[in-house]
């Protein structure tokens, strides 16, 4: 039995707070909350449908709110010859608690968004890891890629 489970709208806020958790841990504690409120309605808007190509998996936290988590979308793209008809996942907001860390919450999450993946036919997944990141991502079968990114900000 998996201790994670699919997030719901009602998890919005949470997942939102551990989305600081994780950003903060990576860029350096950040004092702007300006962005949580519009992130928490797109969230609860996407994970509304449970068709839809964004999900979550989440650990509950013994006492209410959310451990961990892991937020995963569906992407279409332009088919490659490694990837004819273009669908690929894509992972982000992969974060735990600083004090829930170290008891398998975060490998829990990402077992249940790749499986997610798997049901639907995606078979490429894509992410950027961190340094303490990447030994859970490794033991999951992920391997780094030659193309580096590179992003534009408008």
């Amino acid at each position: 039995m998996s201790i994670s489970r699919r997030a719901t709208p009602a998890d919005a806020e949470e997942l939102v707070r551990l989305r600081k958790v994780m950003a903060d841990s990576v860029a350096g504690p950040s004092p702007d909350v300006s962005w949580q409120p519009a992130a928490a309605a797109t969230l609860r808007d996407r994970l509304a449908d449970p068709a839809g190509s964004l999900t979550a998996f989440v650990v509950d936290r013994p006492g209410g709110g959310l451990a961990a988590c892991a937020v995963g979308t569906i992407e279409h793209r332009l088919g490659s010859p490694g990837n004819p008809d273009g669908t690929c996942g894509y992972v982000f907001s992969v974060a735990t608690d600083e004090d829930m860390r170290r008891h398998g919450y975060s490998r829990a999450c990402m077992e249940g968004l790749l499986g997610w993946f798997r049901e639907r036919g995606i078979r490429k997944v894509d992410l950027r890891a961190s340094a303490d990141g990447e030994p859970l991502y490794a033991s999951l079968g992920f391997v780094r890629t030659p193309d580096p990114a590179m992003r534009l900000s408008l």
